[in-house]
């Protein structure tokens, strides 16, 4: 795995030697474009209409458009008189509770491996976010451009998940449908609070994978082979239940646990009868 940068955490006045890893990898498929007729592969060029020539990379600037068909240039020199202090660090603002934290603010994420004596540090602090269940908030310089980020514990590795600012968090409030509010009674809210406990199991990431990419791969690799490729039978469609409290009986019986629970009877059910018991 090649390192991304070799840096440092910052934290108080403790240094630790570190090398910053991608903690994660994008295995989407993907296709190049090519001529019907001949199987050649698209090329697109850089062209400058208003000259009506391709141009070379040594011509091309670097604009800003500030208003329509208007732009600003900004060079390479004038970015990096930019750059933010403390490049090649992650310095520690503050530590926090990772449930404080909502998960929109997430980007990406990197592993820290520590390096050049930096090993007792490293597993010190690791061992002080483990033992008090926090993480770090810090700040980083990744590409001459300041980024919010935190460090937490995964695996007993340090791993550094890069963060939005909070102006970069777009606002709900243009939704439409949010706005508008409507009543649930009580049965429908303990029956969907039933649900979520049917439905809640530990978190089994083994469980899941990538259909689409699988199918894909495997049609790819049939047609390499020469093979003739078969649509896979497309699955009868689920069956929508238009009336919410009927759907969500529906939903109880497919997902009932033998733990003793009994199913809510049938909307009508006498006084006494069926009443689902909501957990506190």
């Amino acid at each position: 795995m090649h390192a991304l940068w070799k840096g440092a955490v910052s934290f108080g006045l403790v240094h630790i030697p570190i090398k910053i890893y991608p903690a994660t990898q994008s295995k989407d498929v993907s296709f190049n474009q090519l001529h019907q007729v001949c199987g050649g592969r698209i090329r697109y060029r850089k062209y400058c209409p208003n000259c009506s020539r391709e141009v070379t990379a040594d011509e091309i600037v670097r604009g800003y458009e500030f208003d329509k068909d208007r732009y600003v240039i900004v060079t390479d020199e004038e970015l990096e008189g930019l750059a933010v202090d403390g490049a090649r660090t992650i310095d520690i603002q503050q530590f926090v509770r990772l449930e404080e934290i909502d998960p929109i603010y997430f980007d990406k994420s990197y592993y820290l491996e520590p390096v050049d004596g930096g090993y007792k540090a490293y597993h010190l602090l690791r061992q002080a976010l483990q033992r008090t269940g926090r993480i770090a908030l810090a700040r980083v310089v990744l590409r001459t451009k300041g980024s919010l980020c935190c460090v937490r514990v995964r695996d007993d590795v340090l791993v550094m998940e890069t963060m939005f600012y909070p102006d970069e968090i777009r606002s709900p409030q243009a939704l439409e449908g949010i706005a508008e509010r409507t009543s649930v009674n009580d049965r429908e809210l303990a029956m969907a609070l039933q649900l979520v406990e049917n439905l809640t199991e530990p978190f089994d990431p083994g469980r899941y994978e990538d259909e689409y990419r699988r199918a894909l791969l495997a049609l790819i690799n049939d047609k390499v082979r020469g093979q003739e490729v078969a649509r896979a039978p497309v699955p009868p469609p689920s069956e929508r239940v238009a009336d919410l409290m009927a759907a969500l009986e529906a939903s109880l019986r497919a997902t009932a646990k033998d733990d003793g629970h009994r199913e809510p009877e049938p909307v009508g059910a006498g006084p006494g009868k069926g009443r689902s018991r909501q957990r506190s």
